[in-house]
């Protein structure tokens, strides 16, 4: 089976909680989101070269990208045209009782193998832990990136490494 990479936007590809000098090689946009807050302008941070490296990630490693974002779909409108990538599969998240995402991308993933980039694993330890343990015997690998400093060529390095490795083993990570 195809390996997996799900991306959040903030934090991973918007590095909101950063500064000038963490977000290197970060462009700020500007944007309004209709349904949203009309009058606010909501401010991003983007860097132009992600698109292509994950692209070139997803090529290498065999790997299929979708969004796992509370964007859901505007990710598609909004965030990857701007740092050139395609329109991509969108986990299609809800309330799910308070247990963030993992019960939506447990659905998507269906039994697949999963790199997940997110920011946010830390503030639902019972259902990380859940999620990791009704996992057992599919590779996983939630990487967590730094919102004030947003994915970096490491973090891509280190995940092309571990699907390398385990995106067509039959052990959990």
């Amino acid at each position: 089976m195809r390996p997996l990479v799900l991306l959040d936007v903030d934090g991973p590809l918007n590095p909101f909680a950063g500064s000038a000098e963490t977000r290197v090689g970060f462009v700020e946009h500007r944007i309004r989101l209709s349904r949203w807050n009309k009058r606010k302008v909501l401010r991003l941070w983007l860097n132009p070269a992600l698109g292509p490296s994950l692209l070139g990630l997803a090529e290498r490693t065999g790997a299929q990208l979708a969004w796992a974002t509370t964007w859901g779909h505007r990710a598609n409108t909004v965030i990857g045209p701007a740092i050139g990538l395609p329109v991509l599969r969108v986990v299609e998240l809800d309330d799910s009782g308070g247990r963030w995402k993992f019960p939506a991308v447990e659905r998507f993933a269906a039994g697949r193998p999963l790199v997940w980039l997110d920011d946010d694993f830390d503030l639902y330890p019972a259902e990380r832990d859940a999620f990791l343990g009704r996992r057992v015997g599919v590779p996983t690998e939630l990487w967590r990136v730094d919102p004030r400093i947003g994915l970096t060529i490491g973090d891509l390095a280190a995940v092309e490494a571990w699907l390398g490795g385990h995106s067509n083993a039959g052990t959990a990570e």
